[in-house]
C-alpha cells in the first residue's frame, strides 16, 4: 500500500521511494540531528546540488513566522498583557523551541513539495512489498 505525502513528511522519510529515513533519531533529543546524505533504501542524494538547502531557509523563515505570530496572538488574547517583556521572552523560547522542527520539517518540505526534479517512484516501495513477502 502507498503512503502518502504527507505520512511521508511527518515520518522524515525519502520523496523518491517513501520508505527510507531523511533523519536518524528523533526530532528533539539530547544530541545534534543527523540527516543521511543518501536514502538508505533506493539511493536518492538529498542535497541535489551543493547548497541545495539553503532554500530551505525560505521555509523555515515561513514556519517560524506563523509559529511567532500564532503565540503573540495567543498571549495576548490569553494574557491582555501590554509589557513587550512577556512578548519578547515568550517568542524567543518559541523560536529556540521549534528550531530543531522547522530545521527538519523546512527541508522535508522543500524535497517533498518544492522540487520539481524528485518524483515519487512506486516501484521502490513495491519492490521492499516483494522483499517482505
Amino acid at each position: 500500500m502507498a503512503i502518502s505525502r504527507i505520512t511521508a513528511v511527518l515520518q522524515s522519510k525519502c520523496p523518491r521511494c517513501r520508505v527510507g529515513k531523511m533523519f536518524d533519531g528523533p526530532v528533539y533529543g539530547l544530541r545534534k540531528q543527523h540527516m543521511y546524505e543518501h536514502c538508505p533504501h533506493c539511493g536518492l542524494k538529498f542535497e541535489i546540488e551543493p547548497g541545495y538547502f539553503y532554500a530551505a531557509m525560505y521555509v523555515s523563515y515561513a514556519f517560524s513566522v506563523a509559529e511567532v505570530v500564532t503565540l503573540g496572538l495567543g498571549t495576548a488574547m490569553l494574557t491582555h498583557s501590554e509589557s513587550p517583556w512577556l512578548y519578547v521572552v515568550v517568542l524567543f523560547a518559541a523560536i529556540f523551541i521549534f528550531a530543531p522542527f522547522n530545521l527538519r520539517y523546512s527541508r522535508l518540505v522543500l524535497l517533498h513539495y518544492l522540487t520539481p526534479k524528485v518524483r515519487y517512484n512506486p516501484a521502490y516501495q513495491d519492490e521492499q512489498a516483494g522483499e517482505n513477502n
